[in-house]
Formats: structure tokens, C-alpha cells, sequence
């Protein structure tokens, strides 16, 4: 990877996409497109990629994918001063990842998981890469985590960020007062992955904290334009057009991660955004069943008329 001061940086606040998978039309990893995207993520600014996570589909585990899918990436961002964070399950994975040159590892809950099983394997993977708290909605996947969890995980010594995204915001502030209780929040970066809160998570200080950047699969599209977003944000967090921003970039989300159908769609729905890019040649995902739900289409073709603004 290239050399460079990543944790500084990710203190800072940077722009970092929940990486998506490339899939041909047989549903085989299309590896042009693939690199295509980390090249698209790190021209346009994003200070950092996040790959094998749920945007990427956790199936990829399954279908053997995992390892290539990494290592593409990897490949790619070593040309660029880019954070690379793997999602992780367990050591073998942050194994593979650090092998491979990952800065960090984000590990990733599991659905009806206990708070004891959680921070037992935060441990484990921690102490092979520096970790990277996830707080994934139920909805698709998560668990719940109560503040004291996150005040136990923030003092694992490994922990250098939080990736806050229950869409929930009793639960995010669960995570920002464990943070605070523990101890160490002058050395974790809080980093929104509340899409469906994103500019009001990065304008509005909590107890002191700020979230510095974002992880999120809504900044897999227009990726530029959320760069110049976050960058406008550090220079004037109080600029009073945020708010009305904060608005429409929720309503974009709603219709490009299907919120109508309880997220059926959100995988299909950002492959069809980056579709219309350029960057995919379709919006197959793994599961042959998975896809955009009915109206969905309608929908983003609605907010993307309405919100020309926001697109690359």
C-alpha cells in the first residue's frame, strides 16, 4: 500500500464507500469492473474503500470470492493513498486481509448475535489488524448493542474508529455515550453509517464528539459529489444549507436503498445507480432472486430528476 499517515487521516474524515461487487451476467466476478471501481472511488476523492462488507453481499464468503474480491481491491489502492478496510467475521479473515496489506479490519455482527459473543471476537480479530466497531441495523443483518457494549469495545486497545449505522438514533447515541464512558474517545474516529442521517450526523457535535467522515453504502454512487459534501462540511459544519441538503440526500437514499420494501432492493438499487454511471454492466447480485423491488426504478428515476445536484 502506498506510504502514508492512514490513521491521521482517518481521524481527520474522509470519504470511505461501502464497496460494491462487479458481476457479470452468469454472476461471475467481473474483474475489469471490479478494479473499475476502486480506480472510480479513488479518483474521485474517497479517502478510503471498505470491501467485503454487506454493499460488497457477504455471500461473496460462500462463493469463494472473498479472497479475490480483496486482493483486487488491494491491488488497485496501492497506487493511491487510500484507507483499505476489510470487513471481517473472524481471525481467518483478518488474517487474509492483513496478509494482503489492509489497514484495518471492520468487523461485522451477526444477526441475534449476544454483546458477550461480539466483544469476545472484536478481541480475536483485533488483535491481528487495528479494528473498526460496526454497529449494522438489524435489518439486514445486525444485532443490538447496548452502551455498555460499546464503552467494553472502545477499550480494546486495537480500536482506531466506529462505524455507527443502526438507523436508529436512540442506538446511535448508545454508541457515542459508551464512547465517551470509556475513556478513549479522543483516539476513536465516529464514522456515519446512518444513510439515512448523513448530514445531520456530520454537522451536529454530541457531548463534544463529531463524527469525522462516513462508511457508507450510499457514498458507493456519486462518489465525488459526496466528497466535495464532506470537504464543504469541515470547512463550515454550521453553513445553514446543509440542512436542506440533509433532506434531500435522505430522500435520494430512500428510493436507492429501497426503504419502501424493508431494504429488499438496496444492493440492486445502488448497482443500478452505478449502472447508470457507467461503471456496472448490470445490476445482478449474487442471489439470483435479489433485484430491485417493483416501484423502485420509479423511484430513483423520481429523486434523480428532483436532485440533479447530487449526481457525479
Amino acid at each position: 500500500m502506498a506510504n502514508f499517515d492512514w490513521r491521521a487521516r482517518l481521524r481527520e474524515g474522509v470519504v470511505i464507500p461501502a464497496h460494491p461487487l462487479a458481476l457479470t451476467r452468469d454472476r461471475k466476478l467481473d474483474e475489469d469492473r471490479q478494479c473499475g471501481l476502486t480506480r472510480y472511488y479513488a479518483n474521485a476523492g474517497a479517502g478510503g474503500i471498505a470491501v467485503g462488507v454487506h454493499t460488497t453481499q457477504f455471500a461473496i464468503r460462500e462463493r469463494g470470492m472473498y479472497e479475490p474480491v480483496l486482493e483486487l481491491a488491494a491491488e488497485v489502492a496501492k497506487r493511491f493513498d487510500v484507507i483499505t478496510i476489510a470487513g471481517a467475521f473472524d481471525v481467518r479473515e483478518a488474517e487474509l486481509a492483513a496478509k494482503l496489506g489492509y489497514h484495518a479490519a471492520l468487523l461485522i455482527p451477526r444477526r441475534g448475535e449476544s454483546p458477550e459473543v461480539v466483544l469476545t471476537r472484536a478481541r480475536d480479530v483485533g488483535s491481528v489488524l487495528p479494528l473498526i466497531g460496526f454497529y449494522l441495523q438489524p435489518a439486514v443483518g445486525g444485532c443490538l448493542l447496548p452502551r455498555d457494549f460499546w464503552r467494553r469495545f472502545a477499550q480494546i486497545e486495537s480500536v482506531v474508529a466506529i462505524k455507527v449505522a443502526p438507523f436508529h438514533r436512540y442506538q446511535t447515541l448508545d454508541v457515542l455515550d459508551g464512547l465517551l464512558d470509556s475513556g478513549r474517545a479522543p483516539e476513536i474516529a465516529l464514522y456515519t453509517g446512518n444513510d439515512d442521517h448523513i448530514v445531520l450526523d456530520l454537522i451536529a457535535p454530541y457531548r463534544g464528539l463529531r463524527f469525522a467522515g462516513g462508511l457508507l453504502g450510499q457514498w458507493a454512487v456519486w462518489t465525488r459529489r459526496a466528497v466535495e459534501m464532506l470537504d464543504g462540511i469541515h470547512r463550515d459544519p454550521d453553513l445553514p444549507a446543509w440542512r436542506e441538503i440533509a433532506g434531500e440526500l435522505t430522500s435520494a437514499n430512500a428510493a436507492i436503498f429501497d426503504v419502501a420494501n424493508g431494504f429488499k432492493g438496496c444492493i440492486a438499487g445502488v448497482h443500478e445507480i452505478l449502472r447508470r454511471q457507467g461503471l456496472l454492466d448490470g445490476i445482478w447480485c449474487l442471489d439470483p432472486d435479489e433485484g430491485l423491488s417493483a416501484g423502485q426504478m420509479e423511484e430513483m428515476d423520481r429523486v434523480c430528476e428532483l436532485f440533479p445536484q447530487l449526481i457525479d
